[in-house]
């Protein structure tokens, strides 16, 4: 699938008009992995939303988990999180164990099964970026995968330092 590709002379760039097509661009981007997770979500399994989807490959990714880690790493609200992780459970796509470290709590892991679907998933998606992108050079596909990891890390900075903001607040101002 070509798409032309406009190069723009950096020397004409208007720096206030990057940042305006940088957020539109990610705006669309951000739609677009909303529906895509929803429909991987029921590729996994048909009772699925795409939050469930983002949570276990999360959790095959960085596991095992505690649900709070899940909260602050996704963002979502504990209640959500939870109810998504006793739905994963309840399919056979996540096990729950007790925590090495505090046998009180619980840890998260994909299930054989969840870890599975998953990978099947994932391989089905990185086939469509490789035929959707034949035509780009292998530089700019590791170009663009660099500078999304970049983005991806200046942004979990911003929410630690929101966390950490939130949590010197005390539980009073929350």
């Amino acid at each position: 699938m070509s798409v032309p590709v406009n190069r723009t002379d950096p020397n004409d760039i208007d720096p206030h008009q990057a940042f305006v097509r940088l957020e539109r661009e990610i705006g669309l981007l951000l739609r677009r992995a909303r529906a895509i997770s929803a429909r991987l979500a029921g590729e996994l399994h048909p009772d699925l939303d795409g939050a469930a989807y983002g949570l276990l490959a999360l959790l095959e990714d960085a596991g095992p988990l505690r649900a709070g880690d899940l909260v602050a790493r996704l963002g979502l609200d504990k209640s959500t999180v939870s109810r998504q992780v006793s739905h994963l459970v309840d399919l056979g796509l996540v096990d729950r164990a007790a925590d090495p470290v505090d046998g009180r709590a619980q840890v998260l892991t994909p299930s054989a099964e969840g870890s599975a679907r998953l990978a099947r998933i994932r391989e089905a998606r990185r086939a469509r970026w490789e035929t959707d992108l034949e035509d780009w050079a292998p530089t700019d596909v590791a170009r663009l995968g660099e500078l999304l990891a970049r983005l991806n890390r200046l942004g979990e900075a911003r929410e630690a330092e929101v966390e950490g903001a939130v949590a010197e607040s005390g539980p009073a101002r929350r």
